[in-house]
């Protein structure tokens, strides 16, 4: 005997339900993962945490911050945005690794909401950053670092944090979706990595060489730096030119514009998987 599927709402607020509990099914089982395997996360965090350590006790005393002040202190809000761009290479593992498996083509043939596979694994990353994040937070705290000028600021850069993450987010979901498996993490890397090291992280970009500091500083991971060591009250680099000054409004635009981009991409990608 052959069941029928009930037909999608036709409401726009019946639709918007099926959407929302169909994406947090999808949430549930991205999160269900992690918890059997919660070692995958353990790693994932093993690297910042050295670094943090490694550039904090074991290189930080021959750092010099522009203007004075603590090193660790200039490194942290850097590392926090270093985790949400890493975070990238473990979304695109997880989308490219269900549809090499043929899980997304099974999820696309089951009556289901079209948009619950990459809004359940959207939220389901940005709630595993959101952990990630605390830990960091727990860690900078443990060497020292800390906030200065009181918890509203610190909520907003917080904010900025995982604004960066959910951007990246998108592009993370539609390179998985583009590759033909997770073996490509490779070359994703070698994508992430230059967009986490060259920019204003670890030292000012006025150190650097001329052309390499002006790609350093228009990184979108500069301008959340930058804006976060602000709202944290942390030491930081000005900068003379534009794009220094206007950290604050640049660290909301360039995830916004990643989103307009990379979003609508993804959902394309989606839509024509199997094409």
């Amino acid at each position: 005997m052959t069941t029928l599927a009930p037909p999608p709402p036709r409401s726009l607020f019946g639709r918007l339900r099926w959407a929302v509990a169909d994406g947090w099914t999808i949430t549930h089982r991205d999160l269900s993962h992690w918890a059997r395997q919660p070692w995958q996360i353990v790693i994932a965090l093993l690297f910042p945490v050295l670094t943090v350590l490694m550039f904090g006790y074991l290189l930080g005393g021959g750092m010099t911050v522009p203007g004075g002040g603590d090193y660790r202190e200039f490194l942290l809000p850097g590392m926090f945005a270093l985790t949400m761009v890493f975070g990238l290479e473990t979304t695109f593992a997880a989308v490219a690794t269900d549809a090499a498996r043929g899980v997304t083509d099974r999820f696309r043939s089951m009556p289901m909401a079209p948009s619950a596979v990459v809004v359940g694994r959207g939220t389901a990353d940005l709630l595993n950053s959101l952990v990630g994040l605390a830990l960091m937070i727990g860690c900078g705290l443990a060497v020292g670092w800390s906030w200065h000028h009181g918890p509203v600021r610190a909520a907003a850069a917080i904010g900025l944090l995982l604004l960066l993450r959910f951007a990246l987010l998108w592009v993370g979901i539609w390179l998985g979706l583009l590759a033909k498996g997770p073996e490509a993490l490779v070359a994703v890397q070698i994508l992430v990595w230059p967009l986490g090291f060259l920019s204003n992280t670890f030292a000012a970009p006025e150190t650097m060489p001329g052309w390499l500091g002006v790609i350093a500083e228009w990184n979108p991971l500069s301008s959340t730096v930058a804006a976060t060591r602000e709202l944290f009250g942390n030491p930081g680099w000005g900068g003379d030119s534009w794009i220094a000054q206007h950290a604050l409004l640049m660290s909301v635009l360039w995830p916004t514009l990643l989103i307009v981009v990379f979003f609508p991409l993804a959902v394309r990608r989606y839509r024509r998987l199997s094409a």
